[in-house]
């Protein structure tokens, strides 16, 4: 195969969720009925129509400079639904010809009320979740192509020549979980010839429908596996890729390696016989490695030099600097662009100054186009967008805000002190709390309610000036009200006040907080149709107000709540790793002092919640796996940072102060040592996918409240009576009573009242009859 037509600068994967989230429109449309299949059909091509449009517009027009990177939802749903491995309780979800079609795809995402859907976790160490597949020892693998080459099809029509992007197979099974009722010792790897042969299949019908690339994204190549051994890893990188580079009818391989660096796995796959490498050299320095290696194998080097992962404008001049001596190389993305919001110049509200700083996925594209032209003809070919860039960082170092001398002093005092990262212990904190009188095994939720779409008609109403703040405020209190007396009417223990005055759970902060912006149009797809707006934390961060530790902002709408019920009222913050994480954050300091910066202003409030009476303050951190490096060496020190971050916003509380946190949608049984670490009071966990698995491995030492979340709230099904007890009762074989708790997995921003009420109503009917069973034991 000749990699002579490989083009010179390329993406590795773009954002499909539309420049104004038609993709997600659409989607939701046809799941409400409010729109037929041909209806979805139409918008999904015209999503893809108008992202070719785009790209090839901004200068990637050569051949297979652009990969067929869309998706319906997921792009490891998409691989599954692509083979064809259906888990067997889903068999219902396919058609007369045993295909999995649209309708059961979105079966899986979503569950039905017969099946809850696939495992939902973190994807590597990013802001994105994908839908585990479960792989059994009878699993069926069978080639399903129809989708991709919809893609492919809609590409030709445009005159557009795509390259197909495909979850590698080693992923694809790596990130796989055992089908229920397989053997205790079986891995979804062993299943991996099984899956060769289907890819293979796919190979050739490419061939013949004349692709001559094709992209597996192997990602699962730059992290440390639990279950996987290192060197076994390598064997079967060697291996796999030999099997399908051997293949006698295929397209030329072209392999990436997002999120990290491959270390023990570069070389087998170098040598492997595929014909393109691209490597991450944001996320690794793999500094004189690469060239002898492309050398010796007659490999083509694709180069991810632009961060697909920030927003921060690339130092052209340094990237060149590192790029030095690497020859015949292609330029791309360190990874898909889908993490990244779509275009700069949609946000017309953005100071001219922090606009400058930025980029893009467009302007990405743009910023790959240049250094591929500066490695083919010089430097000075680019020498204006070069200088260009250089000003625009030069300017962003010395801007005021972005270092604030008094806020950085008082973190090194705040830091120094003695106790400031800890509490007593459990046991005098527990006596403390007593006063609370909680049952066994306290039901309450995660804190947001529904977000009525007449909520978000008076926000909207209030931004454009249409009411005051004075009738936005009635409005709101007329919710939190309405919210609290729901609560008692179902009979919860510990209530909330639901969150009605915020769009989202992390720019709320962001926009009370100072060194932080917020976009309009900055919508990142977390999973599925599920959009979120990263804000962006460009400089030094306290609350926003008089003084170095500024104004209150949740204490008003808290203590509201909390003087309509004789109940206790959980004062509800997102904790400093979830708002690093959930943002696009600064990259000119170590994180850990971003972190504690934005952990001291989450003191300052919580300290304020205290002097207004609330006796519950949940600080929710469910972005604390997420940001695990993925090579277990680096591990020991993120753990000890952000566990500290949350340890410094909390620690400064009596003892009668119960702290919760949250956590979801990652495999927390990895980390438990430090979500044991953070020392909460009571920690909730989402569980209800995974069927409460995380208990297996609770450490015995574990004393504090727990609440493995017994309702999965992205899942339009309303839990039963049965289904929720089955569950209590399997936790109370792990967790004692008394440390019990009962809660949903997560907020109830996205769900609908009618199924919120239903599903809250069996909820508490289900715990008093566990209370009831365990009480008379």
């Amino acid at each position: 195969m000749s990699v002579q037509n490989f083009p010179a600068a390329t993406i590795v994967g773009y954002p499909r969720i539309g420049r104004h989230r038609e993709l997600k429109k659409a989607v939701e449309a046809f799941w409400k009925g409010t729109a037929n299949r041909s209806e979805l059909d139409a918008q999904v091509a015209e999503v893809q129509k108008v992202n070719l449009a785009r790209l090839t517009e901004l200068g990637l027009n050569a051949d297979y400079a652009i990969p067929a990177s869309f998706s319906h939802y997921d792009q490891v749903l998409d691989t599954l639904r692509l083979v064809n491995a259906v888990p067997s309780r889903f068999a219902d979800a396919l058609d007369e010809r045993g295909i999995l079609p649209l309708e059961g795809y979105f079966d899986l995402a979503r569950g039905t009320q017969d099946q809850p859907a696939l495992e939902m976790t973190k994807w590597f160490d990013t802001n994105y979740h994908y839908l585990v597949p479960e792989v059994g020892a009878q699993t069926s693998f069978e080639l399903n192509p129809e989708e991709l080459f919809a893609q492919l099809d809609i590409a030709k029509e445009q005159g557009v020549r795509v390259r197909p992007q495909i979850v590698g197979p080693i992923t694809f099974l790596a990130l796989a979980k055992a089908e229920d009722g397989t053997a205790p010792d079986f891995e979804p790897l062993s299943r991996l010839d099984d899956l060769l042969a289907v890819y293979e299949e796919l190979l050739t019908q490419l061939t013949e429908r004349g692709m001559q690339w094709v992209q597996f994204d192997e990602p699962a190549l730059v992290a440390d596996h639990q279950h996987i051994d290192a060197a076994r890893l390598s064997e079967l990188v060697s291996s796999t890729y030999g099997r399908l580079s051997a293949h006698s009818r295929r397209p030329a391989l072209f392999v990436t390696s997002p999120y990290g660096d491959l270390a023990q796995n570069l070389e087998p796959l170098a040598q492997s016989g595929i014909e393109a490498l691209h490597v991450d050299s944001v996320s690794a320095d793999y500094s004189d490695r690469l060239q002898q290696l492309a050398e010796q194998n007659g490999l083509h080097l694709v180069v991810g030099a632009v961060s697909g992962r920030n927003i921060w404008r690339t130092d052209l001049r340094q990237t060149l600097k590192e790029l030095e001596g690497l020859k015949g190389i292609s330029i791309a993305t360190s990874t898909s662009l889908q993490h990244v919001p779509h275009d700069l110049n949609l946000e017309e509200s953005l100071r001219e100054d922090l606009k400058s700083w930025l980029a893009f996925a467009d302007q990405k594209v743009v910023e790959v186009l240049t250094l591929a032209r500066a490695v083919l003809e010089g430097e000075d070919a680019v020498a204006a967008e070069i200088a260009t860039a250089s000003d625009a960082l030069a300017q962003r170092e010395k801007s005021e805000g972005v270092r604030v001398q008094a806020i950085r002093e008082r973190v090194q005092e705040v830091t120094a002190q003695s106790g400031a990262f800890e509490r007593p212990t459990t046991s005098e904190r527990q006596q403390a709390q007593a006063f609370l009188n909680l049952p066994q095994i306290p039901t309450t939720t995660i804190g947001s309610f529904p977000q009525t779409s007449d909520i978000r008609k008076q926000r909207a109403a209030f931004r454009a000036g249409t009411i005051t703040e004075s009738e936005f405020d009635g409005f709101l209190r007329e919710e939190i009200a309405s919210v609290i007396a729901l609560q008692e009417e179902i009979g919860l223990d510990v209530l909330v006040h639901g969150e009605a005055e915020r769009n989202d759970m992390v720019q709320y902060f962001a926009e009370n907080f100072e060194g932080f912006d917020t976009t309009v149009h900055g919508w990142v797809q977390s999973y599925g149709s599920r959009c979120t707006r990263p804000s962006i934390l460009w400089g030094d961060v306290k609350r926003s107000g008089e003084g170095l530790e500024g104004s209150a902002f949740t204490v008003p709408w808290i203590s509201y709540a909390d003087s309509l019920t004789e109940k206790p009222v959980k004062g509800m913050l997102t904790g400093p790793v979830t708002i690093l994480a959930w943002s696009f954050v600064r990259d000119d300091q170590p994180r850990v002092e971003t972190a504690h910066q934005v952990a001291l202003a989450l003191a300052d409030e919580i300290a304020d919640l205290e002097k207004a009476g609330i006796k519950i303050i949940q600080v929710d951190e469910p972005a604390l796996r997420e940001l695990l490096p993925l090579r277990a060496a680096e591990q020991p020190e993120y753990l000890k940072w952000s566990v500290g971050s949350f340890r410094l916003a909390t620690s400064q509380v009596a003892d009668s102060t119960q702290i919760h946190t949250h956590l979801c949608y990652s495999e927390f049984n990895e980390v438990f040592e430090a979500i044991d670490g953070l020392n909460a009071d009571v920690t909730s966990i989402e569980a209800a996918r995974s069927r409460l698995e995380l208990l297996e491995d609770l450490p015995a030492t574990f004393d504090r409240g727990i609440g493995p979340g017994v309702w999965d709230i992205h899942s339009p099904r309303v839990p039963s009576v049965e289904k929720i007890r089955s569950l209590l009762e399997q936790a109370v074989d792990s967790v004692a009573p008394d440390h019990l708790w009962s809660n949903p997995d997560c907020g109830l921003k996205t769900r609908g009242y009618e199924e919120t009420r239903a599903s809250l109503v069996n909820l508490v009917e289900a715990t008093r009859a566990v209370r009831e069973q365990v009480a008379k034991k």
